[in-house]
């Protein structure tokens, strides 16, 4: 048989490094699980101050219509996707510098990944994280919020879809981060204001037409809008284009990511 060929054959009939890619996952999601006080307690006590402070600052007006249901069941989806997007974020992000900061990424990039193994093992460790908050946020909200699902697929889809796309954030600016400073700016000025202004408090209605036509452009809007349009029946956007822009978006992240990877931008010395 040729080697030409035979080279070829092997190439199409080897499978997937599937058993290396479980392993990295579960070391991803066990990074977290392991110090559950600080990334899963945490995020839900901090989620119910911010319900709590809205509460109060506001008063008698929490029974409010906003979106035709009382302001705090308008809200409640809000903060739950902003606890979901920044601990999917964290988990990526952490991981990826914390490993060159120590100096054991070479650990991550020695066996025989592909780029896109190495890419959906990581980043399906921050998402899980991410649905993993989401669910804990809210059950412990549920309590005090009576919230109910009008469209179960869109809360799945952008529970999940959102979480996925601040993990492979998250693995782009752990790869560019060099050190702590890094990734914390990316966080503090990327990631918390879109999460902030992106319709998280408020119906973006209230805003200028101006401001409300930028929000479209916006994924961080369609991931809570469409999330919250799963709770409350309502959006501000069109929820069908919202899904085709976070599909978009976690495609064009997900080659960047892998691209990243398979060049070693800023991992190979």
């Amino acid at each position: 048989m040729n080697n030409t060929f035979k080279a070829n054959l092997d190439f199409v009939a080897k499978p997937g490094n599937w058993l290396g890619v479980w392993t990295l996952y579960l070391r991803e999601v066990r990074r977290f699980t392991k110090v559950y006080t600080q990334t899963m307690i945490a995020p839900v006590v901090t989620t119910l101050l911010f319900l709590a402070v809205f509460s109060l600052a506001i008063g008698e007006r929490a029974g409010s219509m906003v979106g035709g249901v009382p302001f705090l069941e308008f809200l409640a989806p809000g903060l739950i996707m902003m606890s979901i997007a920044q601990n999917a974020f964290a988990n990526t992000s952490s991981s990826l510098v914390i490993a060159k900061v120590q100096g054991n990424i070479v650990d991550t990039l020695m066996p025989p990944f592909t780029a896109d193994e190495l890419t959906l093992a990581i980043a399906m460790g921050g998402a899980s994280r991410g649905v993993l908050i989401g669910c804990v946020v809210a059950a412990a909200m549920s309590v005090f919020v009576p919230f109910q699902i009008t469209h179960p697929g869109y809360v799945l889809f952008h529970g999940f879809a959102a979480s996925l796309m601040l993990s492979l954030l998250g693995v782009i600016g752990g790869i560019w981060s060099e050190k702590f400073d890094h990734i914390a700016a990316v966080t503090n000025f990327l990631v918390t204001p879109l999460s902030f202004l992106s319709g998280t408090f408020y119906s973006i209605q209230r805003l200028p037409d101006a401001v409300q036509t930028a929000a479209l452009f916006n994924p961080f809007f369609h991931m809570i809008d469409g999330f919250r349009y799963g709770f409350i029946g309502t959006s501000d956007g069109d929820p069908t284009l919202g899904v085709a822009v976070m599909v978009g978006v976690n495609a064009a992240l997900w080659l960047l990511s892998r691209q990243m990877f398979k060049s070693g931008y800023r991992l190979k010395a």
